[in-house]
């Protein structure tokens, strides 16, 4: 066995040769060979971003891959990302970094003020005063500021068929994905059916049922609020549009009919603004929205 004395010397000895810049035997250092990267000069890093879930699959030889295939087909969900011990691979997990932070992002941004100009659109805003509050007072996302109606009062007029709002909601980027191509293609549709359409506008730190105050504003027949859904890991960029029949402070949430899902993997935004106008149009005609529209159309 190896005595106290015999071990200190030999590493006195290696840090002697260490500060000499010396490697024992005269064996060349390690560190003096250049590194060489996993990518070569002028080439690029792949963009998990452009994988598609659907077809990204990272099981080893799976027992039944054209099953595994089929029901990754069926969703988006992270199925057979596979694992390195009892840790996600490194490109899921980048990947899955990169969606949260996407996610995260969304909710936090602000609608970029030169969409809002180009749609032609005038901004008023709740009883927020930032996004902080608008994260944590759901309430007063509800209600316009008293400016705010001032403003809607003043620019809108009144009673008319159809009144189109727009609203951040939960994710600016959303409506920065999907309102241009929404919006010409709803007014196109609805004047088809003969309807008219007031002044839009948009709306800042609006919850859902910001559309009852403007019905008791303008007293629209039919209110259309395009919002920015919750973002998740499958996408930031998903809107939905709610459509509700006069409302008013008595609104009720089954008052309301709701398309969802509206991004380029779910309903695309130029086919939602057609189909959406198509229901507008069977509300107008039946004087109801939400549960008892279903109900009548049995």
């Amino acid at each position: 066995m190896i005595s106290d004395r015999e071990l200190r010397e030999i590493v006195e000895a290696v840090l002697r040769q260490l500060s000499r810049g010396e490697t024992p035997k005269g064996e060349p250092c390690p560190c003096d060979e250049p590194v060489r990267g996993a990518l070569d000069e002028g080439e690029c890093l792949p963009d998990l971003g452009e994988i598609r879930l659907e077809d990204w699959c990272l099981v080893p030889n799976p027992v039944d891959p054209e099953g595994l295939r089929r029901i990754k087909s069926t969703t988006p969900a992270r199925i057979g990302m596979w694992r390195a011990g009892p840790r996600y691979k490194l490109e899921p997990w980048l990947r899955f970094r990169m969606d949260l932070a996407a996610a995260k992002d969304a909710v936090m941004k602000e609608v970029d003020p030169k969409l809002i100009e180009e749609l032609g659109l005038f901004t008023v805003q709740t009883l927020v005063r930032d996004k902080d509050e608008y994260l944590t007072r759901p309430d007063l996302g509800r209600k316009l500021s008293p400016e705010a109606k001032e403003k809607i009062l003043s620019s809108c007029q009144r009673s008319p068929q159809v009144q189109m709002i727009v609203v951040d909601g939960l994710s600016s980027t959303a409506i920065e994905a999907n309102a241009r191509d929404f919006i010409p293609s709803f007014l196109h549709a609805i004047k088809g059916y003969g309807l008219s359409v007031g002044t839009p506008f948009f709306v800042r730190f609006g919850r859902v049922a910001v559309m009852d105050e403007v019905g008791e504003l303008l007293s629209p027949d039919v209110v259309v609020e395009l919002v920015g859904e919750r973002p998740g890991l499958v996408t930031a960029k998903s809107m939905s549009v709610y459509m509700c029949y006069r409302p008013n402070r008595d609104t009720i949430e089954s008052d309301r009919t709701l398309v969802s899902n509206i991004h380029d993997g779910g309903l695309p935004a130029v086919e939602a603004g057609a189909h959406v106008a198509s229901i507008v149009k069977r509300i107008y005609d039946a004087k109801a929205s939400g549960v008892k529209l279903a109900t009548m159309q049995g």
